[in-house]
């Protein structure tokens, strides 16, 4: 697996997310589209087969029915979900603190006194 595929293919959003909905359990692809609800299933499958072609996602065929799982990249997730939880903790101290700020007292508007 090339590490610059895969950095590409999760450099989406959409891919990031799905990689987040098969993190901790693997799940159909049906799951994964209804878990998106303003993504269409082509375009869940298109960035399944990204995922898939760049070497960060495996599929298992059970009947019918497509499993994801992030196996493949057992070897990158501790610093993945490093990332990932430094990323939310940057997040979570932001907005703390701008929940706590304090800034110039907003500006009253005066009443015109008509002629």
């Amino acid at each position: 697996m090339a590490d610059g595929l895969v950095l590409a293919a999760i450099a989406s959003p959409r891919r990031r997310e799905i990689l987040r909905l098969i993190w901790s359990d693997e799940q159909q692809a049906g799951a994964i589209a209804g878990a998106m609800p303003d993504v269409t299933f082509g375009a869940v499958s298109l960035h399944l087969r990204a995922l898939i072609e760049a070497g960060a996602v495996s599929v298992r065929t059970e009947g019918r029915y497509r499993y994801a799982n992030h196996d493949r990249l057992k070897h990158v997730a501790g610093a993945l979900e490093r990332m990932w939880d430094d990323a939310l903790w940057r997040l979570k101290l932001h907005a703390e603190l701008e929940e706590t700020r304090r800034g110039p007292a907003p500006r009253r508007k005066r009443k015109r006194k008509k002629p």
